[in-house]
């Protein structure tokens, strides 16, 4: 088996990542619209480096392939991360891969499992997260889901030859229940 349904959805279902995928994680961190949206458009990444990420968040911490349920097939990524379990609190980072995928709300359905993953399972109380002020379908997923604004750092980021604000956004176990 391939996949695991750790975390099952209506359409789509979040698996431990297998390192085996390493050629699709290869090919979406170098698609210029991916490596953008979070982050990662300055760096260059080898199949060999690539598949030494995966091996390493594959042995650790809360992170998860995203399958389409309907044919078993990644689409994306997803993952909880800085976690403090004393605090109870953690961020989160999400993407859909191919272009052929995004805007079907596969990005919403995802995030939402993994908010009730952290807060039912890993008692969480509080989740962030950080976006470019550029990624507005990004945005419009957070909000959809419940996220709030609760802050901008200025000209922080610079991307494509122009000046970008990093979003900082979070979301209470109270707020995700009362929106869902």
């Amino acid at each position: 088996m391939r996949y695991f349904k750790k975390i099952p959805g209506d359409r789509i279902y979040l698996s431990p990542i297998n390192p085996d995928d390493y050629e699709q994680y290869y090919i979406w961190m170098n698609d210029a619209e991916v490596a953008d949206n979070i982050g990662l458009a300055s760096q260059i990444y080898s199949i060999q480096k690539e598949k030494k990420i995966l091996d390493e968040m594959a042995s650790s911490g809360y992170h998860f392939a995203v399958i389409r349920s309907e044919d078993d097939k990644l689409i994306g990524g997803a993952s909880l991360h800085d976690i403090n379990q004393r605090s109870r609190n953690a961020q989160c980072g999400l993407y859909i891969g191919d272009a052929e995928n995004r805007g079907k709300g596969y990005g919403t359905e995802t995030l939402r499992l993994l908010l009730n993953y952290g807060f039912r399972t890993l008692n969480l109380n509080n989740v962030m997260l950080k976006c470019f002020s550029y990624n507005k379908q990004g945005i419009a997923c957070y909000k959809k889901v419940g996220f709030k604004l609760i802050g901008e750092r200025r000209n922080s980021c610079f991307v494509n030859g122009q000046y970008h604000n990093d979003m900082f956004m979070d979301i209470l176990a109270e707020e995700f229940y009362n929106n869902a």
